[in-house]
């Protein structure tokens, strides 16, 4: 019997030819060696949630701090702006903290000056349109009734707005929308202290400044750091400066034909076309002509058109006689890259965009010019724009030639030369 059960287990471990060999027993996934979790993975969980964590983090606080990040870039921008009349006026021994306050204190001055002339300027012609509204609004009837044969009259025009839904809606929303305006008044009020405390910091303490950037770099980076803070501080009080005088030449310029035509409030819109001209990009000589344009329009029609030509030929008299000239030592840039320059500033940060990308441009455009170097052009026609020069004489040429060819030609110029 043990014989038998020996012959009949060996029958059954041995298998047939061409069978496939018997399944080994099932291993357990749980007990087994290969599904033990790796000691990094717990670790690696941890380290990529903390990362999230952080980058979420980050970029809300990014977020609500997009505003100071704003501001201390304007900041830096008008610091660069004054650091020049700062640094004069500190070779000269004035403290730098006393040269910035009567920096900022001449600049407050003026700004203020200009926003009380224009308001009052504003106020005046308000008032005058307020209390002309009615012989206005007289001819517009008389018009309409001559025209289109109806019979309007400004008592029934003036009772049915009175009685109307809609100006009832009007004057209900503008007073809740009185909080919103006082809210965000005094947020400006807020920001333009915000940025006059980070400016008058920045210039009054720049040498510091500089010196603790400096401190924690090698010296090599030092240099580096020093040459592109100078390029940045000539580039953008350059800008600033030869805006400013060509804000004074076009302010004086339009001074003289509106006291020439009689146009009211002369001194104003000379000055208020005199900066926007300047300091507003691309748009700004539109905007800084439409206000003088409309006050002389009040006056006499013509004097309106006279207006616009005077500021269309000043306009091309500054582009390509005045500017030139002066911004030829200080921001010398391609229109083509100022208008790109603003646009992408517009883009990114809005009308604080607008305003700083020229300068802005302006020393990235001098800073890597000092470090890339360049080669003399060839002498290529196709370099000085004369295409075809390889090729022969070009088309006028053999037209010239063929005119002197011509039977008769030869004749007559002898004929010429002897007369």
């Amino acid at each position: 019997m043990a014989s038998t059960d020996e012959t009949g287990q060996a029958a059954q471990h041995t298998s047939a030819p061409g069978a496939p060999p018997p399944a080994g027993p099932p291993v357990d996934p749980v007990a087994g060696p290969g599904a033990r979790m790796p000691r990094w993975l717990p670790r690696a969980m941890v380290l990529a949630l903390a990362l999230v964590a952080v980058f979420q983090l980050g970029s809300w606080a990014f977020h609500q701090l997009t505003g100071l990040l704003i501001n201390v870039l304007i900041a830096f921008f008008l610091a660069l702006a004054v650091e020049p009349a700062v640094s004069w006026m500190a070779a000269r021994g004035v403290r730098r903290g006393l040269g910035t306050f009567l920096v900022f204190l001449a600049v407050l001055i003026g700004a203020a000056g200009f926003v009380t002339l224009l308001g009052s300027m504003l106020a005046g012609q308000i008032i005058k349109i307020v209390e002309d509204f009615p012989e206005y609004l007289d001819s517009v009837i008389n018009w309409f009734n001559t025209h289109f044969h109806t019979e309007l009259r400004r008592v029934d025009i003036q009772e049915g707005l009175l009685r109307s839904d809609w100006l009832r809606t009007y004057v209900q929303n503008s007073a809740t929308g009185v909080l919103d305006v006082s809210a965000q008044v005094l947020g400006g009020l807020f920001q333009l202290l915000t940025i006059g405390l980070f400016s008058f910091y920045f210039a009054a303490d720049g040498p510091r400044l500089r010196r603790a950037l400096c401190s924690v770099l090698p010296p090599a980076r030092q240099v580096e750091v020093l040459r592109a803070w100078e390029i940045a501080v000539n580039k953008t009080g350059g800008y600033l400066y030869s805006r400013g005088l060509m804000a004074l030449v076009s302010g004086l310029a339009h001074y003289v034909l509106l006291e020439f035509l009689e146009v009211p409030y002369a001194p104003v819109l000379a000055v208020w076309v005199g900066l926007v001209s300047q300091f507003i990009p691309t748009i700004g000589t539109y905007l800084a002509g439409a206000l003088p344009m409309l006050i002389a329009f009040t006056v006499d029609p013509w004097y309106a058109l006279w207006v616009l030509i005077f500021v269309v030929v000043y306009q091309q008299f500054e582009n390509y006689v005045l500017q030139p000239k002066l911004t030829s030592k200080t921001v010398d840039i391609h229109p083509a890259v100022a208008f790109g320059s603003v646009v992408a500033g517009t883009a990114l940060l809005g009308a604080v965009g607008a305003l700083i990308a020229i300068p802005a441009i302006a020393t990235l455009q001098a800073f890597l010019g000092a470090y890339v170097k360049r080669y003399d052009v060839t002498d290529d026609p196709r370099v000085l724009g004369h295409r075809g020069s390889g090729r022969g004489p070009g088309a006028l040429a053999r037209a010239r030639r063929l005119w002197v060819r011509r039977p008769g030609a030869g004749t007559r110029g002898e004929d010429a030369g002897a007369d």
